[in-house]
């Protein structure tokens, strides 16, 4: 056993300690281990009972509000477990500030964080405050209404009905993020040459409502990951990178982002990729594997999530990195899902189907996917198993028709088709 970001040891019984109990019931809960060092080795406390009782004495007098709290002796009452739940009466202070865990370190929460711990302690988001700004219009999310529902009328109702607006606050953040204009953020957009050296487009998307934030987006993909092939007497679209999985995953970026901070959802586009990186990790409650897994979904924008539901933009029952997932089964490369502290980030390789590819063939399809033409010299020492199977391995790819071979001798190129 090890420190981890819910787990501490403590040798000694110091104050210090209450700060994680800050931490843990401000966040996501955890465990205090005392009588055992940083590794995690059993030292044992002089008297373990005694020790039990001054520890419940610390937490009671130091910990604002009352924390949800176990403790239980081990190790043949040598150790104490401390068990710390996260807690509904947030902040939990100790000494008047709260704290949080930063890795296996535990650190005082800035302003914008606190915020946001008394805004959850009273089960308010950010997203249901009042709006800066009452003076709005919503000519877009009236248009998208006719459009995708086919309401007939638009007023003050509609809002209301939205959970857009109430009579006492007026406009909500919610309301303003969907307005034609407003001061949010949006997205950046930056598509890459050959390198990041190169750019070919740069567009940014704010001050808007997230309706056309969403259609702009869609524009600038469709432009560069989408083509016609002529088959016959027809015109058919082809798609290098899903529409579906960017319109999942643009959807799922504007409405579960963070929108506290003054921080745009960038899209990098590159030939074999596109990322897409939203401010703000994931809402309290949810793991990493639940996310991914998509067995629990935390709305933390339940009103934005709503409209989009209700355009059909998503599905709100969280189903979205599934569907991204089932987007890609039978492709070579499958999508990438990055979770930190404060963002998510999501990777959408270009489809290519999986042309039953050994292993090592594989390995040579990596290699070859990083550059657009290499010779044998270049891929064979990245291949680990010399340059005699490394062309017998690219023959039989371009048999398979994954390779295509250019030149001669010497100059011999191979690219992916």
């Amino acid at each position: 056993m090890r420190e981890t970001r819910t787990v501490e040891f403590k040798e000694k019984i110091t104050n210090t300690f209450l700060k994680t109990v800050s931490a843990f019931s401000n966040y996501d809960g955890g465990e205090i281990f005392f009588g055992m060092d940083d590794d995690g080795n059993i030292k044992g406390l002089p008297d373990a009972r005694q020790a039990c009782l001054d520890i419940e004495n610390k937490v009671n007098d130091s910990i604002t509000p009352q924390p949800d709290y176990t403790l239980e002796l081990q190790n043949n009452d040598r150790t104490i477990k401390l068990t710390v739940k996260s807690g509904l009466q947030k902040p939990y202070l100790y000494k008047s500030k709260a704290y949080k865990r930063n890795d296996t370190a535990t650190i005082e929460v800035d302003a914008l964080e606190l915020s946001r711990l008394i805004l959850e302690g009273k089960n308010i988001r950010f997203e249901e405050l009042p709006c800066e700004d009452q003076e709005l219009t919503f000519a877009v999310l009236c248009q998208n209404l006719k459009e995708y529902i086919q309401i007939e009328t638009f007023n003050q109702d509609t809002l209301k009905t939205l959970n857009l607006y109430n009579s006492a606050i007026g406009y909500s953040n919610a309301a303003g993020i969907l307005a034609d204009k407003n001061h949010f953020p949006g997205i950046d957009i930056v598509k890459f040459g050959e390198n990041v050296s190169v750019i070919h487009k740069r567009a940014t998307f704010d001050h808007m409502s997230i309706l056309t934030v969403y259609e702009k987006a869609l524009g600038v993909f469709r432009d560069y990951y989408q083509y016609e092939e002529i088959q016959g007497a027809d015109r058919k679209k082809v798609d290098k990178i899903p529409e579906a999985a960017f319109r999942e995953a643009t959807a799922n970026a504007l409405i579960h982002r963070v929108w506290d901070v003054e921080s745009q959802i960038k899209v990098s586009m590159f030939d074999d990729r596109i990322e897409i990186v939203s401010p703000g990790g994931l809402p309290p409650g949810i793991t990493e594997d639940e996310y991914l897994s998509g067995k629990l979904s935390v709305l933390r924008n339940r009103n934005l999530a709503n409209v989009f539901y209700r355009l059909g933009f998503v599905e709100i029952f969280g189903t979205g990195i599934i569907r991204i997932k089932q987007l890609y089964e039978g492709g070579l490369r499958q999508p990438e899902f990055e979770v930190s502290e404060n963002t998510i980030k999501i990777v959408l390789p270009v489809f290519e189907k999986d042309l039953n590819l050994t292993e090592d063939e594989r390995k040579i399809y990596r290699i070859l996917s990083r550059t657009m033409l290499k010779s044998i010299s270049e891929i064979a020492p990245y291949a680990s198993f010399g340059k005699s199977k490394t062309t017998q391995l690219l023959k039989v790819m371009s048999e398979k028709g994954v390779v295509k071979i250019e030149g001669r001798g010497r100059g011999t190129k191979y690219k992916i088709k």
